[in-house]
C-alpha cells in the first residue's frame, strides 16, 4: 500500500466484517499477502481448487503497480530483442485468452508504429540481443528491424486467427490514414494487441470469483480483506494489523504467498526472512482531455521508440488520451508521483510524432505513477531488465512448525492468469493437493456471456432498460460491471433510488451496493478504483460531498469521519495525481 492511503483510524462497521471473519478463525492453509492482480489471481485459483485460503492487502485492491499500469494487455514485442521468447509466447497466448474470458474489460487494440528510417539500428540490434546492454547512443529502430520483429511476433500470435497479422504502409498511405503524423515518416507498421480500460475492476472481478468459489465450497474457505497489513511475526503466527482501526491480531498458515510486488523484500523482512530480490523502476503516465490529439490517434495506439531509446505510447481511452511511460529507478522511501520533468518528456514525445498538435498542462486531467515489480538486476538500462517472473522459496521454523513462504519476483499484467496457475501449482504441491479445475478458458466475472457485437450490446441494454433506468444508465453499468450488471440492476430495482446530482454515472443505491459488496475502505476507493471518475478528471467538490454523504450510512461514518474522508480524497488526488478539485461551476471539465 502507498503511505498516503493509511487514512483515518476509525472503524467502518459494514466493511470491517471481513476482518472479523479473519479474527474469528485466525488460520488458513494458505495466506496470500498482496492484493494486486497477481495476488488476487492466485487467491482465485486456490479458491477454485477448494483450498482454505485468505488474502490480505494493506491498501485497496489494485492500488499499487497493478493500478498504475499502461492499461495494456500485450505480448511484448520488444521482449524479442531481449531474447525472452518464452515470455513473449506466454504473453501472446494469455493476451488472446483474456480477449475471450474477460471481453468486458479487455479489448483489441489496433497499434501503429511510426517509422522514420529504413535500416537504423541494424548494427546495434545484434549487440543488444547478445549482451542485453545499450551500445552507443540509442537509435530509433528502422523499418527492417521492425519488420523482422513483427514477423516473429506474428508467429507467436498464431491462435485461431485471434488477431490479424501486421501490415506496413508507405509514407503516402500512412499520412492519408493518420494525417497528423510527422511528415518526415517513411512508413507505418500496424499490428494488434489489446488494452484493459478497467484494470481495477478486472481485479475486483477476479477477487469476486475467488470469494464465490469459496462460498460454493462451504462458506469461509476463501476470505479476503483490504486495508489489512502484515507487520511482523510472533510465536503465535503472523502479526496482522487492521489499517482502519489499528487493531492487531495473529494469523496462522501452512504456506505464505508473498505477492507484494516491489515491496516483496520489505514483506519478507516483516516475516523474519530478509531478501534482496527486487529492483523496481518507476513508470508514470498522464491522461489528457485533448480532442485534437484524440482525433489524431484515429482510434488506435501510437506505439514507438522515442529518441532516447525508450518505448512509449499514446492512445485513446474513451474520450481521453493516455500518454506514457517512463522507466526510472525508484526510491521506495517516497511515494511514486509523476514529476514536472516527466511531463515535459511526455510533451516532447507527443511533438516528436504529432508536431502539429499543441499541448499544454491545462489539458492534463490526471496523472499516475507506480513501481514495477522488477527483479534486482545489473542491467545498464532499466529497459533491459527482464519482465519475466520467478518464484523464490524460503522456510522458517516457528513453534516447531515449518512455514514456507513463496515470493513472487517480477510478473506483468498480461500473464497474471498463467503466473497465478504456476504459483497455485507450487502451493498445491506443498500441501499435497492436486488441481481440480483449470482457469484457462474460464470466464472472469462479468465476462461470462458478455455480448460479443455492437448489436448484441445494444440489445442487452434494451433488455435491461426500465422506467427507472434509461439506456445511458444501463450502458454505464454494463461498462462498469460486465454482465454482473444484471445483479446490480436487480439490486437497484429493489428499492427507491436517485442518481447523484453531481454525476449521472452513480446513484445512491449503487453506492450502497459498492459499500456492501466491494469492500470500500475510503471515499477515494470509489473515485479511483470502483469508477473511472478520477481518471477522466470528473471529480468536483460537489461530488466529494455527495459521495461522502451517500457512503456515511452504509459504512457507519459520523459527520467528522465523512469530512475527514473528503479531505483525504482531495489530498490524494492533488498530491499523487496532480488533480486540483474544483467546484462543478468552475471545473475545467464543467
Amino acid at each position: 500500500m502507498d503511505k498516503h492511503n493509511s487514512g483515518t483510524n476509525q472503524d467502518s462497521p459494514a466493511t470491517r466484517q471481513i476482518v472479523s471473519d479473519l479474527r474469528a478463525r485466525p488460520q488458513a492453509r494458505v495466506l496470500v499477502i498482496g492484493g494486486g492482480i497477481n495476488g488476487v489471481g492466485t487467491f482465485r485459483d486456490l479458491a477454485l481448487q477448494g483450498v482454505d485460503v485468505a488474502l490480505v492487502e494493506r491498501g485497496d485492491y489494485c492500488q499499487g503497480a497493478s493500478g498504475a499500469s499502461s492499461h495494456m494487455i500485450h505480448g511484448g514485442i520488444r521482449y524479442l530483442e531481449n531474447g525472452e521468447f518464452r515470455l513473449v509466447r506466454e504473453s501472446v497466448r494469455e493476451r488472446n485468452g483474456l480477449l475471450r474470458i474477460a471481453p468486458h474489460y479487455v479489448k483489441p487494440l489496433k497499434t501503429t508504429i511510426p517509422v522514420f528510417s529504413t535500416f537504423s539500428g541494424v548494427l546495434a540490434a545484434p549487440l543488444r540481443f547478445l549482451t542485453h546492454r545499450q551500445h552507443g547512443k540509442p537509435k530509433e529502430r528502422g523499418a527492417f528491424l521492425i519488420k523482422v520483429g513483427l514477423s516473429l511476433y506474428d508467429l507467436f500470435s498464431r491462435d485461431g486467427g485471434t488477431v490479424p497479422r501486421h501490415e506496413f504502409k508507405g509514407r503516402t498511405k500512412a499520412l492519408a490514414e493518420l494525417p497528423g503524423l510527422h511528415p518526415g515518416i517513411k512508413y507505418t507498421a500496424t499490428y494488434f494487441d489489446a488494452s484493459v480500460h478497467n484494470p481495477e475492476r478486472l481485479t475486483l472481478d477476479v477477487l469476486q470469483d475467488g470469494l464465490q468459489a469459496g462460498a460454493a465450497a462451504g462458506g469461509t474457505t476463501a476470505r479476503a480483506a483490504n486495508y489489512v497489513s502484515v507487520v511482523g511475526t510472533s510465536e503465535d503466527g503472523v502479526l496482522i494489523r487492521d489499517e482502519l482501526t489499528g487493531e492487531l491480531f495473529t494469523f496462522n498458515a501452512d504456506v505464505i504467498v508473498n505477492t507484494t510486488g516491489a515491496w516483496a523484500d520489505r514483506t519478507n523482512e516483516a516475516l523474519g526472512s530478509p531478501s534482496e530480490f527486487m529492483g523496481g523502476t518507476k513508470g508514470s503516465h498522464i491522461v489528457l482531455d485533448h480532442p485534437g490529439l484524440l482525433d489524431a490517434c484515429n482510434g488506435r495506439e501510437i506505439f514507438f521508440e522515442h529518441t532516447d531509446g525508450r518505448i512509449v505510447l499514446i492512445y485513446p481511452m474513451g474520450d481521453r488520451v493516455l500518454v506514457g511511460t517512463t522507466d526510472i529507478v525508484a526510491d521506495m522511501n517516497e511515494d511514486a508521483v509523476c514529476t514536472d520533468e516527466e511531463i515535459t518528456y511526455f510533451f516532447d514525445l507527443i511533438q516528436h510524432v504529432f508536431p502539429g498538435i499543441g499541448i499544454s498542462r491545462e489539458s492534463i486531467v490526471y496523472s499516475f505513477s507506480g513501481v514495477r515489480p522488477l527483479p534486482r538486476s545489473d542491467a545498464s538500462e532499466p529497459g533491459f531488465v527482464s519482465r519475466d517472473y520467478r518464484i523464490e522459496r524460503s522456510d522458517r521454523e516457528t513453534s516447531g512448525t515449518t512455514v514456507t513462504t513463496l515470493s513472487l519476483v517480477g510478473g506483468k499484467w498480461t500473464t497474471f492468469r498463467a503466473l497465478s496457475e504456476h504459483m497455485t501449482n507450487d502451493v498445491l504441491h506443498l500441501l499435497g493437493e492436486t488441481r481440480r479445475v483449470s482457469t484457462a478458458g474460464l470466464p472472469i466475472g462479468g465476462g461470462a456471456d458478455f455480448p460479443g457485437t455492437g448489436t448484441e450490446i445494444r440489445q442487452w441494454i434494451t433488455d435491461h432498460t426500465n422506467n427507472t433506468l434509461d439506456a445511458s444508465r444501463v450502458d454505464v453499468l454494463l461498462t462498469r460491471y460486465g454482465t454482473r450488471a444484471a445483479a446490480v440492476i436487480d439490486y437497484l430495482n429493489a428499492g427507491p433510488d436517485r442518481v447523484l446530482d453531481s454525476t449521472p454515472e452513480l446513484s445512491i443505491r449503487e453506492i450502497g451496493y459498492m459499500a456492501g459488496h466491494e469492500q470500500i475502505g475510503h471515499l477515494i476507493d470509489v473515485l479511483i478504483r470502483r469508477t473511472s471518475l478520477a481518471f477522466r478528471g470528473l471529480v468536483t467538490t460537489e461530488l466529494l460531498a455527495e459521495l461522502a454523504q451517500a457512503l456515511a450510512g452504509p459504512l457507519g461514518w459520523d459527520p467528522a469521519r465523512a469530512a475527514a474522508e473528503i479531505t483525504h480524497a482531495g489530498d490524494v488526488l492533488h498530491r499523487l495525481h496532480g488533480v486540483q478539485v474544483h467546484s462543478l461551476t468552475t471545473s475545467p471539465q464543467a
